[in-house]
């Protein structure tokens, strides 16, 4: 019997480099959250260290001028932690959507490997049964030809 070949291999095998790519580009998406969160964390505790700062010099006392100064500070930081959480959601959304694509990607992946298997699973019973049937011709020709031999 011919080797088995399947039919859609070349389909299977652009999938399967979709695939990848797109994991690719999810592993890329990922990498710049967590450099985004790394980001909004660093805004964050420098306004918990001025905002710290600022409490202590209250309560050691400064003046007006030095209040509004920390004050317009704090207010810059809350602006920039709004930007880097806006930044973040918006990767978090983007790599929403590269997961999505990824998991379809491998859904239609698997579906061509499970019909490769099922038509490489029905190859090798034809195959099977192939032999068996050449086996009991072989074995009722030796049969026949026994008898003929006895005779």
């Amino acid at each position: 019997m011919k080797k088995f070949q399947f039919s859609l291999n070349t389909v299977l095998h652009y999938k399967e480099q979709v695939l990848e790519a797109l994991r690719g580009e999810h592993a890329a998406i990922l990498a710049r959250v967590r450099e985004q969160e790394a980001r909004l964390e660093a805004v964050q505790a420098e306004y918990r260290d001025y905002n710290e700062e600022f409490c202590r010099r209250k309560a050691e006392g400064l003046t007006i001028l030095d209040a509004m100064t920390y004050e317009n500070g704090l207010r810059v930081l809350e602006r920039r932690i709004a930007q880097e959480t806006d930044a973040l959601h918006r990767l978090q959304r983007e790599e929403e959507a590269k997961r999505a694509e990824v998991i379809e990607a491998k859904k239609d992946t698997r579906s061509l490997e499970l019909l490769r298997e099922k038509k490489l699973d029905a190859y090798r019973k034809a195959e099977a049964k192939a032999a068996e049937l050449l086996i009991e011709e072989f074995v009722s020709n030796s049969a026949s030809g026994s008898k003929r031999a006895a005779s």
